[in-house]
């Protein structure tokens, strides 16, 4: 698998490469600046990127606005985000084309290696990957919203469905069964008027898109 890198630091930049390769991936390029960054991801054998938010030139959101470019033209290629801090507005717009294989994590994740691989793997092959402090901050600043309707159960199941985690994997963190994963998840989409999707992807970033809605 060939991993487009764009972060600045070099030191990041570095460990981000040997990270990657000690874990079978192929670096296509690992660059520091938007520029090389999009003519590398412009490259048809690339396969998946993971890229800062904030490059060169101005560090505000050139790598945000690459990685957006590059889903416009190859809708659907996988992109897994970082950022030093959570950026509401930057989330919204990584999220607002409505397609999977996305992820936006905090770099301290990158710490947690088998973590940060699997969640690298998991946007390739067309995943959702959102951190936990990212879906904690788009929740607090929702505002008046269907929000308001859920129990404090759904709230916990749906902050860990918008992680991208299964219903199985839900009914283990939360010691329940699958089926009463099932259920709160019906009662969510119901209140949240949000029509049942088989799509898991999807149905993940409508629910995060609906939070962020009228905000």
């Amino acid at each position: 698998m060939r991993v487009v890198i764009g972060e600045d630091n070099a030191l990041l930049r570095d460990g981000l490469t040997r990270l990657l390769e000690a874990n079978g991936f192929e670096i296509a390029a690992a660059v520091e600046h938007a520029d090389p960054l999009a003519e590398a991801l412009r490259d048809i054998n690339a396969d998946v990127a993971v890229v800062d938010v904030r490059m060169p030139p101005t560090f505000t959101d050139e790598g945000l606005k690459v990685a957006i470019k590059t889903r416009a033209d190859r809708p659907g290629f996988p992109v897994l985000v970082l950022s030093q801090y959570v950026e509401q507005l930057y989330a919204r717009e990584l999220l607002s084309s409505g397609d999977g294989a996305i992820g936006y994590l905090l770099k301290d994740r990158v710490a947690d290696v088998a973590n940060f691989v699997d969640a690298v793997r998991s946007v390739a092959s067309g995943g959702t990957v959102l951190d936990p402090e990212v879906v904690s901050t788009l929740m607090r600043h929702t505002g008046d919203s269907p929000l308001d309707r859920l129990t404090e159960r759904e709230r916990e199941v749906l902050a860990l469905m918008a992680e991208g985690r299964s219903n199985t994997a839900i009914a283990t963190r939360l010691f329940v069964t699958e089926k009463a994963i099932a259920k709160h998840t019906s009662n969510i989409f119901a209140k949240l008027d949000l029509p049942p999707d088989d799509d898991d992807n999807r149905r993940v970033l409508a629910v995060v898109a609906h939070l962020q809605k009228d905000r």
